[in-house]
């Protein structure tokens, strides 16, 4: 993949996220982990006690009605990586994450749209024998985006 600029950002989201509780908790660990932004796709953000930070108010929220709007969306050079367990996907353990790049999460239930793991630039996953709460695999991949990691 080619270089996509020197300057660092990342955002985290998930579409069609099951419960707002969840996006609480990520949003709290998207802050905590240095994201630049948070950002849903279908379901909206609500306010939750978990999200005790407020980290909504603390970054920028972006909000997208459909995949395809926010993939037309995706800033420049950025990459958008799908966090999913697929064969086609990467161990975490050994990913290198894009400088300027986009975390996607899907629902617990339904995982990412087969449309959105199409135009994901790259697929992770970590090593766990069954799916984990949304909140805590998102905190997963930005704890190990913060390890000190070669960029691709």
């Amino acid at each position: 993949m080619n270089d996509n600029f020197t300057t660092e950002f990342f955002g985290i989201g998930i579409q069609n996220g099951k419960t707002p509780e969840n996006l609480g908790v990520l949003w709290r660990s998207a802050q905590n982990l240095g994201a630049s932004f948070i950002f849903t796709i279908g379901n909206r953000y609500a306010k939750q006690a978990c999200d005790t930070h407020n980290a909504v108010k603390s970054m920028p929220y972006f909000h997208y009605e459909t995949f395809e709007d926010f993939f037309k969306n995706l800033p420049k050079g950025a990459r958008l990586v799908g966090v999913e367990l697929d064969d086609r996907a990467e161990d975490l353990e050994t990913f290198e994450h894009p400088r300027r790049c986009l975390y996607l999460l899907g629902a617990e239930d339904n995982g990412l749209s087969k449309k959105a793991i199409e135009k994901c630039h790259y697929l992770v996953k970590f090593k766990s024998e069954k799916s984990l709460n949304v909140s805590v695999a998102g905190s997963i991949v930005l704890y190990d985006r913060g390890r000190n990691k070669p960029r691709s």
